[in-house]
Parts: structure tokens; sequence; C-alpha cells
């Protein structure tokens, strides 16, 4: 009885690493305005459409690649958004707000991942994925 209470508990562990393992690895979701999960992003910064191919990348160094990493643009530590020939296409303020290259204000991130466009209506949800990478999915490259 001993050694099978011993094989059990075994199991048991093995289940809770598993398990464990999964919720750790999964990825973040993007979703639409009404729930639709349209794309995911890794802790690594890999990007994938709905159905889970890459579709880009958000590299380390701040740079944005396309799924054959060809380079679409950069991330600034600032909070500038440019284009792959390094001009600046938007802006990202630290309260969340998104600005076009004119600094006019295009949408908002709050700080629980809902993404409002410019005139504060929902449009989709990104709940904790870094926002600068919210406002490049949403408001300056389409990769879903």
């Amino acid at each position: 009885m001993y050694n099978r209470l011993k094989e059990e508990m075994k199991k048991l562990f093995l289940i809770l690493i598993t398990l464990g393992s999964i919720v750790f690895a999964q990825a973040q979701t993007i979703e639409s305005s009404s729930h639709c999960i349209v794309g995911y992003v890794q802790e690594d910064g890999t990007i994938q459409g709905s159905q889970q191919t890459t579709v880009g990348y958000f590299k380390s160094d701040g740079t944005i690649e396309d799924s054959s990493h060809g380079k679409l643009g950069y991330i600034k530590q600032d909070g500038t958004i440019e284009s792959e020939r390094h001009k600046a296409v938007g802006y990202l303020r630290t309260n969340g707000t998104v600005e076009n290259s004119h600094h006019i204000a295009i949408g908002y991130i709050k700080n629980n991942g809902t993404v409002e466009n410019g005139a504060h209506s929902i449009i989709g949800y990104a709940k904790g994925v870094k926002k600068e990478w919210i406002a490049v999915v949403f408001f300056f490259i389409k990769f879903m």
C-alpha cells in the first residue's frame, strides 16, 4: 500500500508540474472589441496570428520584424515608434496615449490592457502585453 501511495503521489506531482509549465508558457492574447482572439504575443516577443502561425517578432533591441525577419520598424526607449527607415510614425506616452507622427492622439492603452481608439471606443484587449507592443499591433503595423 505504501508503494502504491508513493506512485500516486509521483503521478500527482508530475501532473502539477506539467500544468504549471503550460500556464507559464502560454502566450498573451490579442482580442478584438468583441473578445474574439485575433492573435498572440509570446513572452519572447514572437507575434502569432489566430491560428498560432508566426507573423512577426518584437526583438529585445526594439526592432520589429516580419515573419521572415525583415525589418518593419523600431520601438525606441522614449516610446517613439519608427518605420524601417527610422522615420517617426507615432509615439506611446507614459500615460498610455498613442499619438501619430503629428502628435495627435489616435488611441489609448489602459493599464488593464483595454485598447481604445481616439474617440475612446474600445477596439480591443491585450491584457499582460507590453504597452509598446500593443501600440504597434493595434495602431501601426497590422500583423493580424
